[in-house]
């Protein structure tokens, strides 16, 4: 067997001697970060609260229903003691979206994560059957109020950033924002939602646009792109049509949900910004039918022989 061959030490010096560590503890860290969490009593809200505090976040957590809020805050309080706090707030109008803001800033003085989750889809019975309010109150909560609490909230988030410490703002948008089908299982009331596709495109777009002016300020706009996740939300949807629907035979799960998060908002992300990452195990990849047709028909509403839905 040949000898090894032996070299003599280089007098230079790598390249890597001077990088700082890259271990995942520190790439990944949120310690010392303070995060608000619209939404997040329950469902993918309440998933991504509990992997900011369990990667050391502080955490407020923000909805109309106290109830949710309580019952989330004490057990994540029960995780890491003193690291979520619930706070009252409707963020369906600007005003509301203010008053959110001007209540955090009663209790941080800075802000390094917001989460955009609140949101809302009406179902109606088919194409002729929308009711205008029903438009109206989907775009209020899924566009205008990620940006008016954004803007709101960009005093806090800016304050003390740099180029390698960002600020991280995270939209959940869908994939329903690019997937064409008005039908969702998942809906009560009925599967036609024709005003939530529009308003998630809206947020995907509105991501885009405020990552572009605001990395100048050190805050990252990103978004996620969720297909359907195991959440209250899907218990609506007839047996386990929507894991059927994924050709990894299951939904998205709170794992999958909070490891995109914990990289946009954590030190690895810092110079992440505008991107809409899809998260839902390669559903909308499949050909329409695969991923569509049986969710899609169980809830198209069935019609009389003149063409009109029977309600």
């Amino acid at each position: 067997m040949a000898a090894l061959r032996s070299f003599p030490p280089s007098a230079a010096k790598s390249e890597v001697s001077s990088v700082p560590f890259l271990g995942a503890r520190a790439l990944f860290s949120l310690n010392g970060k303070v995060a608000l969490v619209t939404g997040g009593g329950t469902g993918i809200g309440s998933f991504l609260a509990k992997a900011f505090v369990e990667n050391g976040a502080k955490v407020f957590i923000a909805s109309r229903k106290m109830s949710n809020l309580t019952a989330t805050a004490d057990a994540l309080n029960a995780i890491v003691p003193n690291s979520c706090q619930a706070i009252s707030g409707d963020v369906s109008s600007k005003s509301g979206c203010d008053a959110l803001a001007v209540e955090l800033k009663k209790q941080t003085d800075r802000l390094d994560i917001l989460v955009n989750n609140s949101g809302f889809a009406y179902g109606g019975v088919g194409i002729d059957n929308v009711p205008e309010q029903g438009w109206d109150r989907t775009f209020y909560l899924n566009v205008k109020a990620l940006f008016y609490l954004t803007v709101a909230l960009l005093p806090l988030l800016e304050k003390g950033k740099t180029d390698t410490n960002t600020a991280s703002v995270i939209n959940i948008s869908s994939v329903y924002s690019f997937f064409p089908s008005a039908f969702q299982p998942t809906v009560p009331g009925g599967g036609a939602t024709w005003s939530y596709g529009p308003s998630k495109a809206a947020a995907a777009q509105l991501t885009k646009m405020m990552a572009a002016s605001l990395m100048k300020r050190h805050v990252t706009v990103n978004a996620i792109l969720p297909g359907y996740v195991a959440t209250p939300m899907t218990k609506h949807a007839p047996g386990d049509i929507l894991s059927k629907a994924h050709p990894s035979g299951r939904m998205s799960s709170a794992v999958d949900m909070a490891g995109i998060a914990v990289l946009y908002a954590s030190p690895a992300g810092a110079h992440i910004t505008g991107t809409l990452t899809v998260v839902d195990g390669g559903m909308t990849l499949q050909q329409p039918d695969a991923a569509g047709k049986d969710v899609g028909d169980s809830f198209r509403p069935k019609r009389d022989a003149n063409g009109t839905p029977k309600l």
